[in-house]
C-alpha cells in the first residue's frame, strides 16, 4: 500500500446509559492510544445541544488531549467560526500553541446550530455561514498584528504565531479554503465526482499563505477494519442508526450496541435513512481497506486521510484503528 498519513477525528460520542463525562475522558485516553499507533493528528469537534455528542468546547478538550500526549498533533475538526468572535478564537488558539508549541492545528468550519433554538442561544443565524470567508480573513488579521477597525486591540498571545490552518468544507466551500490559503478537509472516501471537482477547484484556485505554501488535501470519513468484511460493516451499525434516528426524530442520540440496532423494528422511512447511513464508507479487511485507500489516493491525490469512525464498543474501535495503522 502507498504510504499515507493517517489522522483521527474523535467526536466524543456518548453511549446509551453512560454519562457524557465518560465520553470526554475516553477521548483523552483514546488520543494516547492512537498516538502510540503512530497516527499523525488527533482532532476534536464542536457540537451544541446534541445528546449523542459530548464534545461542545473543542479548544478546552484539545488542551486536555495535548496535555495527555507528547508527539501527536492536536487540533479541532473544527471550531465553527460563525458561533464565535474571531478575537476569542485567536486568543484560544494562541494559548494552545503557546502551551504546546509546534503541535496545534487550527481547524475551522462554517456550520451553525441545527435548530433555531440553538442558533438563538449561540447568538447567530443561518445567514452567518455566508460570511465565513470574511470571518477567516478577520481571524487571520489577529495573528498578524490586529485589525484597523479595532485600533489598539491585540490578540495576545496569538499575535505573531503561525498555526497550520485547515478549512472543513463541502464541495461548495472549496473555493473559500483556496482563497484563504488553507488546507482543505473534505468528506468523500469513495471519490465521488462532486468531491473530485471540488478538490480540483481548490487546487487550481489556491493562494499561498503564511500557513501553507501549496495545496494540501485531507479526505475525511468513516473507515472500519475487521478480520472479515462483515465484522467491519458491523462496526458501522450504531452510528448509522443514530443518523437515521436524528433524521426522523430531530435528535442525534447516544450510540446503541449493534446487536440492539439489528433487532430494531424500523419504519420504512427509518430503514431508508439507516441504509443510506451505511453507504459511502470504507470498510473491510486490512487488505480490502488498504486497496481502497490506494484507490482513493489515485483518484483524489489526497495528502492525508482523517478517520472519523464511531462505534459502540471502544475496544473494537481501537482494534479497527490498530488494523488500519498496520496497512500504512
Amino acid at each position: 500500500m502507498t504510504s499515507l498519513r493517517l489522522s483521527v477525528l474523535d467526536r466524543s460520542r456518548t453511549r446509551h446509559g453512560r454519562e457524557p463525562g465518560e465520553a470526554l475522558r475516553e477521548t483523552v485516553r483514546f488520543a494516547q492510544r492512537v498516538e502510540a499507533l503512530g497516527y499523525h493528528r488527533f482532532w476534536v469537534s464542536e457540537h451544541h445541544s446534541v445528546p449523542g455528542v459530548a464534545g461542545s468546547a473543542p479548544t478546552v478538550l484539545a488542551a486536555a488531549v495535548a496535555g495527555a500526549t507528547s508527539r501527536i498533533r492536536v487540533g479541532t475538526g473544527g471550531v465553527m467560526l460563525p458561533n464565535h468572535r474571531s478575537l476569542v478564537v485567536a486568543e484560544q488558539f494562541g494559548v494552545l500553541e503557546s502551551l504546546f508549541p509546534g503541535r496545534i492545528d487550527m481547524g475551522l468550519g462554517r456550520s451553525v446550530g441545527f435548530t433555531n433554538g440553538i442558533r438563538r442561544a449561540l447568538g447567530t443565524g443561518k445567514d452567518a455561514m455566508a460570511d465565513f470567508g470574511e470571518q477567516l480573513e478577520e481571524l487571520a488579521g489577529w495573528f498578524t498584528g490586529g485589525l484597523p477597525e479595532f485600533p489598539g486591540v491585540h490578540a495576545f498571545p496569538a499575535e505573531g504565531l503561525r498555526l497550520p490552518l485547515f478549512v472543513l468544507a463541502n464541495d461548495a466551500g472549496a473555493e473559500v479554503a483556496a482563497r484563504a490559503g488553507a488546507a482543505l478537509v473534505i468528506g468523500g472516501l469513495k471519490g465521488e465526482e462532486p468531491m473530485l471537482a471540488a478538490v480540483e477547484r481548490y487546487r487550481s484556485g489556491f493562494r499561498p499563505s503564511a500557513a501553507w505554501d501549496q495545496p494540501y488535501v485531507v479526505v475525511a470519513g468513516n473507515v472500519a477494519v475487521g478480520d472479515t468484511r462483515a465484522a467491519a460493516r458491523r462496526l458501522l451499525l450504531s452510528e448509522a442508526w443514530a443518523l437515521a434516528y436524528s433524521r426522523t426524530h430531530g435528535v442525534f442520540p447516544p450510540l446503541l450496541p449493534p446487536e440492539e440496532v439489528e433487532e430494531l423494528a424500523m419504519t420504512e422511512r427509518e430503514r431508508g435513512f439507516y441504509e443510506a447511513g451505511l453507504r459511502g464508507h470504507l470498510y473491510g479487511t486490512e487488505e480490502e481497506v488498504g486497496a481502497g485507500l490506494d484507490e482513493l489516493v489515485r483518484r483524489t491525490g489526497a495528502d492525508e486521510v482523517l478517520v472519523t469512525t464511531s462505534t459502540y464498543d471502544r475496544d473494537e474501535l481501537l482494534d479497527s484503528y490498530r488494523r488500519l495503522a498496520r496497512r500504512t
